[in-house]
C-alpha cells in the first residue's frame, strides 16, 4: 500500500512540473462540457473567509477575443485560441484579498485544464482593467485579474530556467539560508 501511495505522490508532483504556458493552439474547438467541468473545479479554490468573489467569463466570440488580444502585445495568444477565460473578482465582496483569491482560482483553472489535456497561458490584465471592463461590459466593482487563452496545445515548450532553491529559501528570517 505504501508503494502505491508513493507512486501516486510522484505522479502528482510530475503533473505539477509538466504544466507549461501554451501560446499556440490547435484549431480544434474545446467542448463546453470540459470548460464547465474546469470551472466547476475552480469553485473549490481557496479564498479569504470563503467569500468566493470570482466570476468567470468564457469568451468564444472572435471579435471579443480579438479586442482582448489587442489590449497589450503579450495578449496575442488569445486571438487564435479556441476560447478565453477571464477571471474577475468583485472587490466589494473581498476588498483586502480579491487579487489573491482570483489568483488562486486562476491556478485551479490552469491545473484543471492541464489535467484534461488542454493548455493555457496567463495573460496579464492589471494594467488594462478599465479597457477589459469596457470590452466585457463588466461593472467597475469586478476587477479582471487574469485572462487565459485556452485550447489543445499545438506546441510542447521545454521547461524554462528556474532559480536555484538556495537563492530563494530562508529559515525564520530573510538572509538566513535554509539549505
Amino acid at each position: 500500500m505504501v508503494e502505491k501511495s508513493a507512486c501516486l505522490q510522484e505522479e502528482l508532483l510530475k503533473f505539477l512540473l509538466t504544466r507549461r504556458s501554451i501560446r499556440r493552439f490547435k484549431a480544434e474547438p474545446v467542448p463546453i462540457e470540459l470548460v464547465k467541468k474546469v470551472l466547476d473545479i475552480a469553485r473549490y479554490a481557496p479564498s479569504a473567509g470563503n467569500r468566493q468573489p470570482w466570476i468567470y467569463i468564457v469568451v468564444t466570440d472572435p471579435e471579443i477575443k480579438k479586442k482582448l488580444a489587442s489590449i497589450h502585445r503579450w495578449a496575442y495568444p488569445l486571438e487564435d485560441a479556441p476560447l478565453g477565460i477571464v477571471i474577475a473578482c468583485d472587490k466589494n465582496i473581498s476588498p483586502d484579498s480579491y487579487h489573491v483569491d482570483c489568483a488562486n482560482a486562476t491556478m485551479y483553472i490552469m491545473l484543471a485544464l492541464h489535467a484534461l489535456g488542454l493548455g493555457s497561458v496567463w495573460l496579464q490584465t492589471l494594467r488594462n482593467v478599465e479597457e477589459i471592463q469596457r470590452v466585457l461590459n463588466l461593472p467597475s466593482n469586478f476587477v479582471p485579474i487574469a485572462m487565459l487563452a485556452v485550447g489543445y496545445p499545438a506546441e510542447s515548450p521545454a521547461p524554462r530556467p528556474r532559480k536555484e532553491l538556495k537563492e530563494i529559501t530562508y529559515l525564520n528570517t530573510y538572509g538566513n539560508p535554509l539549505l
